[in-house]
Protein backbone atom coordinates (compact mmCIF):
# COMPACT_ATOMS: atom_id res chain seq x y z
CA UNK A 1 0.00 0.00 0.00
CA UNK A 2 1.73 3.20 -1.20
CA UNK A 3 1.57 6.45 0.77
CA UNK A 4 -1.10 8.93 -0.35
CA UNK A 5 -2.68 6.64 -2.96
CA UNK A 6 -6.26 5.43 -3.32
CA UNK A 7 -6.85 2.21 -1.40
CA UNK A 8 -9.87 0.05 -0.65
CA UNK A 9 -10.36 2.00 2.57
CA UNK A 10 -9.84 5.49 1.07
CA UNK A 11 -6.89 7.85 1.00
CA UNK A 12 -4.18 7.76 3.61
CA UNK A 13 -1.52 10.42 3.94
CA UNK A 14 -1.08 13.73 2.16
CA UNK A 15 1.07 14.10 -0.92
CA UNK A 16 1.23 16.89 -3.53
CA UNK A 17 0.21 14.72 -6.45
CA UNK A 18 -3.06 13.56 -4.89
CA UNK A 19 -3.69 16.48 -2.53
CA UNK A 20 -7.26 17.23 -3.60
CA UNK A 21 -8.23 13.56 -3.41
CA UNK A 22 -6.81 13.27 0.09
CA UNK A 23 -8.74 16.35 1.30
CA UNK A 24 -12.02 15.35 -0.36
CA UNK A 25 -11.79 11.84 1.10
CA UNK A 26 -12.08 13.35 4.60
CA UNK A 27 -15.63 14.59 3.95
CA UNK A 28 -17.99 12.57 6.12
CA UNK A 29 -20.50 10.21 4.45
CA UNK A 30 -23.45 12.00 6.08
CA UNK A 31 -22.51 15.35 4.47
CA UNK A 32 -25.27 16.73 2.26
CA UNK A 33 -24.86 15.83 -1.41
CA UNK A 34 -24.92 19.48 -2.53
CA UNK A 35 -22.30 20.61 0.00
CA UNK A 36 -20.14 17.63 -0.93
CA UNK A 37 -20.41 18.55 -4.62
CA UNK A 38 -19.58 22.24 -4.10
CA UNK A 39 -16.64 21.63 -1.76
CA UNK A 40 -15.22 18.86 -3.94
CA UNK A 41 -15.23 21.07 -7.04
CA UNK A 42 -13.76 24.03 -5.15
CA UNK A 43 -11.01 21.94 -3.60
CA UNK A 44 -10.16 20.30 -6.95
CA UNK A 45 -9.87 23.67 -8.71
CA UNK A 46 -8.00 25.44 -5.90
CA UNK A 47 -5.44 22.67 -5.61
CA UNK A 48 -5.06 22.57 -9.39
CA UNK A 49 -4.50 26.34 -9.46
CA UNK A 50 -1.84 26.11 -6.74
CA UNK A 51 -0.02 23.42 -8.71
CA UNK A 52 -0.37 25.21 -12.06
CA UNK A 53 0.98 28.53 -10.71
CA UNK A 54 3.54 26.80 -8.45
CA UNK A 55 2.41 29.09 -5.65
CA UNK A 56 5.05 29.85 -3.02
CA UNK A 57 4.48 29.95 0.72
CA UNK A 58 5.10 33.69 0.71
CA UNK A 59 2.54 34.23 -2.07
CA UNK A 60 -0.06 32.10 -0.29
CA UNK A 61 0.44 34.05 2.93
CA UNK A 62 -0.02 37.28 0.95
CA UNK A 63 -3.33 35.88 -0.28
CA UNK A 64 -4.41 34.96 3.24
CA UNK A 65 -3.52 38.45 4.48
CA UNK A 66 -5.50 39.95 1.58
CA UNK A 67 -8.61 37.95 2.50
CA UNK A 68 -8.15 38.77 6.20
CA UNK A 69 -7.99 42.49 5.46
CA UNK A 70 -10.97 42.16 3.13
CA UNK A 71 -13.02 40.78 6.01
CA UNK A 72 -11.78 43.50 8.34
CA UNK A 73 -13.03 46.15 5.88
CA UNK A 74 -16.62 44.87 6.15
CA UNK A 75 -19.14 46.75 8.27
CA UNK A 76 -22.90 47.21 8.59
CA UNK A 77 -22.89 49.41 5.49
CA UNK A 78 -19.84 48.24 3.53
CA UNK A 79 -19.31 44.73 2.17
CA UNK A 80 -15.79 44.39 0.80
CA UNK A 81 -16.33 40.73 -0.09
CA UNK A 82 -19.25 41.67 -2.33
CA UNK A 83 -16.99 44.23 -3.99
CA UNK A 84 -14.37 41.53 -4.51
CA UNK A 85 -16.95 39.18 -6.00
CA UNK A 86 -18.20 42.00 -8.23
CA UNK A 87 -14.85 43.10 -9.66
CA UNK A 88 -13.89 39.50 -10.42
CA UNK A 89 -17.09 39.05 -12.43
CA UNK A 90 -18.28 36.28 -10.12
CA UNK A 91 -21.41 38.12 -8.97
CA UNK A 92 -22.55 38.58 -12.56
CA UNK A 93 -21.75 34.97 -13.48
CA UNK A 94 -23.65 33.51 -10.52
CA UNK A 95 -26.57 35.82 -11.21
CA UNK A 96 -26.65 34.93 -14.92
CA UNK A 97 -26.73 31.21 -14.15
CA UNK A 98 -29.29 31.58 -11.40
CA UNK A 99 -31.90 33.63 -13.29
CA UNK A 100 -33.31 32.15 -16.45
CA UNK A 101 -36.40 34.08 -17.48
CA UNK A 102 -38.65 34.14 -20.54
CA UNK A 103 -37.50 36.31 -23.43
CA UNK A 104 -38.49 39.92 -22.90
CA UNK A 105 -38.29 39.82 -19.11
CA UNK A 106 -36.21 42.50 -17.43
CA UNK A 107 -32.69 41.26 -16.86
CA UNK A 108 -30.88 41.17 -13.54
CA UNK A 109 -27.57 42.75 -12.69
CA UNK A 110 -25.46 43.03 -9.53
CA UNK A 111 -27.03 44.00 -6.20
CA UNK A 112 -23.95 45.97 -5.15
CA UNK A 113 -22.58 46.46 -1.64
CA UNK A 114 -24.64 49.52 -0.62
CA UNK A 115 -28.19 48.19 -0.61
CA UNK A 116 -29.80 48.64 2.80
CA UNK A 117 -33.19 47.59 4.04
CA UNK A 118 -35.67 49.98 5.56
CA UNK A 119 -35.82 52.69 2.90
CA UNK A 120 -38.90 54.90 3.40
CA UNK A 121 -42.18 54.09 1.63
CA UNK A 122 -42.96 56.94 -0.74
CA UNK A 123 -46.00 58.11 -2.66
CA UNK A 124 -45.70 58.11 -6.44
CA UNK A 125 -44.19 61.40 -7.56
CA UNK A 126 -42.08 61.90 -4.45
CA UNK A 127 -38.66 63.46 -4.82
CA UNK A 128 -36.03 61.22 -3.21
CA UNK A 129 -33.19 63.72 -3.73
CA UNK A 130 -32.85 65.31 -0.30
CA UNK A 131 -29.57 67.17 -0.70
CA UNK A 132 -30.59 69.28 -3.72
CA UNK A 133 -27.51 68.34 -5.74
CA UNK A 134 -27.45 67.25 -9.37
CA UNK A 135 -29.52 67.58 -12.53
CA UNK A 136 -33.26 66.97 -11.91
CA UNK A 137 -34.66 63.74 -13.33
CA UNK A 138 -38.16 62.26 -13.47
CA UNK A 139 -38.45 58.48 -13.84
CA UNK A 140 -41.78 57.02 -14.93
CA UNK A 141 -43.08 53.78 -16.33
CA UNK A 142 -45.03 50.61 -15.69
CA UNK A 143 -44.50 47.19 -14.20
CA UNK A 144 -46.08 44.53 -16.41
CA UNK A 145 -46.00 40.78 -16.88
CA UNK A 146 -44.73 38.94 -19.96
CA UNK A 147 -48.13 39.37 -21.60
CA UNK A 148 -48.03 43.13 -21.10
CA UNK A 149 -50.66 43.10 -18.38
CA UNK A 150 -50.15 45.57 -15.52
CA UNK A 151 -48.82 44.33 -12.19
CA UNK A 152 -50.64 46.35 -9.55
CA UNK A 153 -49.10 46.62 -6.10
CA UNK A 154 -45.56 45.85 -7.25
CA UNK A 155 -42.88 47.53 -5.14
CA UNK A 156 -39.82 49.28 -6.54
CA UNK A 157 -36.98 49.74 -4.07
CA UNK A 158 -34.77 52.49 -5.53
CA UNK A 159 -31.33 53.75 -4.52
CA UNK A 160 -28.51 55.76 -6.07
CA UNK A 161 -25.45 57.88 -5.34
CA UNK A 162 -25.69 61.62 -5.01
CA UNK A 163 -24.10 64.00 -7.51
CA UNK A 164 -20.79 63.74 -5.67
CA UNK A 165 -20.68 60.00 -6.36
CA UNK A 166 -21.43 58.69 -2.86
CA UNK A 167 -24.26 56.69 -1.32
CA UNK A 168 -25.84 58.13 1.81
CA UNK A 169 -24.36 55.39 4.00
CA UNK A 170 -20.89 56.38 2.85
CA UNK A 171 -21.40 59.92 4.13
CA UNK A 172 -23.34 59.61 7.35
CA UNK A 173 -23.70 63.04 8.89
CA UNK A 174 -22.95 64.66 5.53
CA UNK A 175 -25.86 63.46 3.40
CA UNK A 176 -29.41 63.35 4.76
CA UNK A 177 -30.46 59.90 5.95
CA UNK A 178 -32.10 57.90 3.13
CA UNK A 179 -30.94 60.41 0.54
CA UNK A 180 -31.80 59.04 -2.91
CA UNK A 181 -33.58 55.99 -1.48
CA UNK A 182 -37.26 55.14 -1.56
CA UNK A 183 -39.79 52.37 -2.05
CA UNK A 184 -42.63 52.99 -4.51
CA UNK A 185 -45.77 50.98 -5.25
CA UNK A 186 -47.45 50.64 -8.63
CA UNK A 187 -51.09 51.69 -9.05
CA UNK A 188 -53.92 49.65 -10.58
CA UNK A 189 -52.46 50.21 -14.05
CA UNK A 190 -48.98 49.11 -12.97
CA UNK A 191 -47.73 52.69 -13.16
CA UNK A 192 -45.06 54.30 -11.01
CA UNK A 193 -43.13 57.56 -11.09
CA UNK A 194 -40.73 59.50 -8.92
CA UNK A 195 -38.32 62.40 -8.98
CA UNK A 196 -34.58 62.15 -8.41
CA UNK A 197 -31.39 63.33 -10.11
CA UNK A 198 -29.56 62.08 -13.18
CA UNK A 199 -27.03 59.46 -12.10
CA UNK A 200 -23.35 59.91 -12.73
CA UNK A 201 -20.43 57.52 -12.84
CA UNK A 202 -18.57 56.97 -9.59
CA UNK A 203 -15.70 54.88 -8.27
CA UNK A 204 -16.42 51.90 -6.09
CA UNK A 205 -14.63 52.29 -2.74
CA UNK A 206 -10.96 51.86 -3.66
CA UNK A 207 -9.36 52.60 -0.30
CA UNK A 208 -9.42 48.93 0.71
CA UNK A 209 -8.16 45.59 -0.51
CA UNK A 210 -10.30 45.56 -3.66
CA UNK A 211 -8.99 48.96 -4.71
CA UNK A 212 -5.41 47.80 -4.24
CA UNK A 213 -6.12 44.71 -6.32
CA UNK A 214 -7.59 46.80 -9.14
CA UNK A 215 -4.53 49.07 -9.10
CA UNK A 216 -2.21 46.06 -9.25
CA UNK A 217 -4.18 44.75 -12.25
CA UNK A 218 -4.09 48.11 -14.03
CA UNK A 219 -7.88 48.51 -13.80
CA UNK A 220 -9.92 51.58 -12.87
CA UNK A 221 -12.62 51.43 -10.15
CA UNK A 222 -15.38 53.33 -11.97
CA UNK A 223 -18.96 52.18 -12.30
CA UNK A 224 -21.09 53.31 -15.24
CA UNK A 225 -23.82 55.79 -14.26
CA UNK A 226 -26.96 53.98 -13.09
CA UNK A 227 -29.99 53.80 -10.82
CA UNK A 228 -30.56 50.68 -8.70
CA UNK A 229 -33.92 48.88 -8.52
CA UNK A 230 -35.36 45.86 -6.76
CA UNK A 231 -38.77 45.15 -8.26
CA UNK A 232 -40.99 42.55 -6.63
CA UNK A 233 -44.59 41.40 -6.54
CA UNK A 234 -46.29 38.29 -5.13
CA UNK A 235 -46.16 35.42 -7.61
CA UNK A 236 -43.41 37.01 -9.70
CA UNK A 237 -39.66 36.50 -9.81
CA UNK A 238 -37.89 39.36 -8.04
CA UNK A 239 -35.73 41.53 -10.31
CA UNK A 240 -32.51 43.06 -8.98
CA UNK A 241 -31.37 45.45 -11.67
CA UNK A 242 -30.15 48.88 -12.82
CA UNK A 243 -30.95 51.30 -15.58
CA UNK A 244 -27.91 52.96 -17.18
CA UNK A 245 -27.48 56.32 -18.88
CA UNK A 246 -26.49 56.01 -22.56
CA UNK A 247 -23.93 58.81 -22.45
CA UNK A 248 -21.60 57.44 -19.77
CA UNK A 249 -18.04 56.81 -20.95
CA UNK A 250 -17.72 53.77 -18.68
CA UNK A 251 -20.58 51.74 -20.19
CA UNK A 252 -18.17 49.38 -21.95
CA UNK A 253 -15.77 49.06 -19.01
CA UNK A 254 -17.91 49.05 -15.89
CA UNK A 255 -15.70 47.98 -12.98
CA UNK A 256 -18.09 45.20 -11.89
CA UNK A 257 -19.22 44.07 -15.38
CA UNK A 258 -22.80 45.07 -14.54
CA UNK A 259 -23.87 46.66 -17.83
CA UNK A 260 -26.23 44.77 -20.13
CA UNK A 261 -27.40 46.20 -23.45
CA UNK A 262 -31.05 45.73 -22.49
CA UNK A 263 -30.62 47.94 -19.41
CA UNK A 264 -29.33 51.06 -21.20
CA UNK A 265 -32.18 53.57 -21.08
CA UNK A 266 -33.06 56.63 -23.16
CA UNK A 267 -32.56 59.74 -21.03
CA UNK A 268 -34.22 62.75 -22.66
CA UNK A 269 -33.42 66.37 -21.83
CA UNK A 270 -36.63 68.38 -21.48
CA UNK A 271 -36.58 72.17 -21.84
CA UNK A 272 -40.18 72.96 -20.92
CA UNK A 273 -40.47 75.61 -18.18
CA UNK A 274 -44.17 74.90 -17.55
CA UNK A 275 -43.59 71.15 -17.12
CA UNK A 276 -40.54 71.86 -14.98
CA UNK A 277 -42.58 74.11 -12.73
CA UNK A 278 -45.27 71.43 -12.38
CA UNK A 279 -42.60 68.99 -11.25
CA UNK A 280 -41.04 71.59 -8.95
CA UNK A 281 -37.91 71.50 -11.10
CA UNK A 282 -36.04 74.18 -12.98
CA UNK A 283 -35.72 73.77 -16.74
CA UNK A 284 -34.07 72.00 -18.37
CA UNK A 285 -34.49 68.64 -16.65
CA UNK A 286 -34.12 64.97 -17.60
CA UNK A 287 -36.78 62.36 -18.14
CA UNK A 288 -36.61 58.60 -18.59
CA UNK A 289 -39.51 56.23 -19.23
CA UNK A 290 -38.78 52.68 -18.24
CA UNK A 291 -41.00 49.60 -18.03
CA UNK A 292 -40.13 46.56 -15.95
CA UNK A 293 -41.31 43.17 -17.22
CA UNK A 294 -41.70 40.57 -14.48
CA UNK A 295 -41.78 36.83 -15.09
CA UNK A 296 -44.05 34.59 -13.08
CA UNK A 297 -42.27 32.31 -10.63
CA UNK A 298 -43.40 29.16 -12.42
CA UNK A 299 -41.79 30.40 -15.66
CA UNK A 300 -38.25 30.88 -14.35
CA UNK A 301 -35.31 28.70 -13.43
CA UNK A 302 -32.91 29.11 -10.52
CA UNK A 303 -33.43 30.67 -7.13
CA UNK A 304 -34.42 34.20 -6.25
CA UNK A 305 -31.76 36.20 -4.47
CA UNK A 306 -34.12 38.29 -2.38
CA UNK A 307 -37.30 36.58 -1.12
CA UNK A 308 -40.75 38.10 -1.56
CA UNK A 309 -42.24 39.77 1.45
Amino acid sequence: MSEGKLTSTGLEFFDAEHSADVVNARTAPETSARLREIMSVFINHIHAAVRETRLTSEEWMTGIEFLTKTGQMCSDWRQEFILLSDVLGISMLVDAMDHYRPTGSTENTVLGPFYVTGAPRCENGANICLDGKGEPLVVAGRVVDNDGKPVAGATLDVWATNDDGFYDVQQKGVQPEHNLRGVFTTDAEGQYWFRTVKPRFYPIPDDGTVGKLLTALGRHPNRAAHLHFIVKAPGFDTVVTHIFTPDCRYLAEDAVFGVKQSLIADFQKIDDPAEAERLEFTAPFWKVEWNFVLARCEDVGGNQRIPHE
